[in-house]
C-alpha cells in the first residue's frame, strides 16, 4: 500500500501508542487526522511534543469518542481507521467501571456505525492482551480462551466481539490487533517500566511494585506501530485477530534488575500492597504466539527488548520532570 496521501484518522491520537502511529503515518507522507480527548485546556496529550514539522501536517480533531455525532464528522472522508480511543488503567477500572463501559464499549460501537454507514475502506480495532486473562497454556495464540479478570479487560473484551461481529453481520472490513505489554517514550507512568524507571530518575534506592513475580510479553512501541501498519496493508487480515509481541517473558522483578543495569544504578524492590490486584484478578502470566501475524503479514520484531530499553531509558531521563515518581499512579 502507498501510504503518501491516503486519509487516516487515528483514535486516542493523542496517546502513547496513538502519537507514535500519528508520527509515523506523517512520515509515510499519509494525510492524518488524530482524534483527540476534548479538554478545556486544549492540550493534544503527547501530540504537543512532537518536533514542529511532524506537529504542524496533523488534523487535530477534539471531541469525545462516546459521541456518536462527534465520531461520525471525525470519520467523514476517511478511508482508514486506527481505533486506539480507551480508558486502559486496570486499578482506576476497579472503582470507576461505568466509566469503561462508556469508553471502549459504546465509543468502539459509535466507530462501527459511523464505519458502516460511511463505507470506511478499513478499520484496526485495538485489543489487549489482558483479554486472555492469566495463560492457561503457553504461549498464548489467538484461540486461547478469553478470560478478562478486571473491568478494563472485560471492556475491552466486549468491543472486541462488537468489532467481529460487524464483521460477521455487515462485512464490515475490520482487523483485530491484540498487543501485549508495548513499551517506549512517552508511555502512561501508570505502566510497570515508567513506574520503574521513573523512581530511578527520581533518585529512589528502593523501587516500590506490586506483583514482582508476575510475568509480562513485552514489545517496543515501533514494533507495535509496525504491526498496525503491516495489517492495515493486508486484506487478508480482515475479520481476524492478531497477538502482538516478542515471544519472550520476563518476571517483574527480572525486568526491574534489568532496567536498573540498563540505567547503570543499584537498587532494592519493595512490595507495596496497595499495588496488588485483588488476587482473582492478578494475570500472573502472559507470553506471546506471534506467529498468526507474521505468517499472515510478514511482521517481525524489529527493536529487541534491550535496545527498547535503552531508548526508553535515555528519554525517561530527558523528560523525567513530566511524571509524579513519588506517588502510586492510579
Amino acid at each position: 500500500m502507498n501510504w503518501r496521501d491516503k486519509k487516516v484518522l487515528v483514535t486516542g491520537g493523542e496517546g502513547f501508542i496513538g502519537s507514535h502511529l500519528v508520527e509515523r503515518l506523517i512520515k509515510e507522507g499519509s494525510d492524518v487526522r488524530a482524534f483527540v480527548f476534548y479538554n478545556s485546556f486544549n492540550n493534544w496529550g503527547w501530540i504537543d511534543s512532537l518536533p514542529k514539522n511532524i506537529k504542524e501536517k496533523i488534523d487535530v480533531f477534539c471531541g469525545d469518542i462516546r459521541d456518536p455525532n462527534g465520531v461520525l464528522k471525525a470519520m467523514e472522508d476517511r478511508t482508514i481507521v486506527f481505533h486506539l480511543a480507551a480508558l486502559i488503567g486496570i486499578p482506576f477500572s476497579y472503582h470507576s467501571p461505568d466509566s469503561y463501559v462508556d469508553t471502549n464499549v459504546k465509543g468502539t460501537l459509535n466507530i462501527l456505525q459511523a464505519a458502516k454507514r460511511l463505507k470506511t475502506e478499513k478499520i484496526l480495532h485495538t485489543s489487549t492482551s489482558e483479554v486472555y486473562g492469566t495463560a492457561q497454556y503457553a504461549p498464548i495464540d489467538e484461540k486461547h480462551p478469553i478470560n478478562p479478570q478486571s473491568p478494563y479487560a472485560a471492556t475491552k473484551s466486549a468491543a472486541d466481539s462488537l468489532a467481529l461481529s460487524f464483521y460477521r453481520s455487515f462485512d464490515l472490513p475490520v482487523s483485530v490487533l491484540r498487543p501485549f505489554n508495548t513499551f517506549g517514550p512517552r508511555q502512561s507512568a501508570r505502566a510497570i517500566i515508567p513506574t520503574i524507571i521513573s523512581q530511578i530518575c527520581a533518585g529512589k534506592k528502593t523501587i516500590e511494585l506490586g506483583n514482582i513475580q508476575a510475568t509480562r510479553d513485552l514489545n517496543y512501541v515501533e514494533n507495535t506501530v509496525d504491526a498496525y501498519i503491516k495489517l492495515a496493508e493486508t486484506d487478508a487480515a480482515l475479520g481476524e485477530v492478531f497477538n502482538i509481541g516478542s515471544g519472550m517473558e520476563i518476571t517483574i522483578s527480572q525486568l526491574a534488575a534489568l532496567i536498573a543495569r540498563v540505567m547503570g544504578v543499584k537498587v532494592k524492590i519493595k512490595q507495596d500492597k496497595k499495588r496488588l490486584r485483588p488476587a482473582k484478578s492478578e494475570v500472573e502470566r502472559l507470553l506471546c504466539d506471534a506467529s498468526k501475524i507474521k505468517k499472515v503479514c510478514g511482521w517481525k520484531e524489529m527493536v529487541s527488548l534491550e535496545k527498547g530499553l535503552e531508548k526508553t531509558c535515555a528519554w525517561f531521563k530527558d523528560n523525567s520532570d513530566r511524571y509524579k515518581a513519588d506517588i502510586y499512579n492510579v
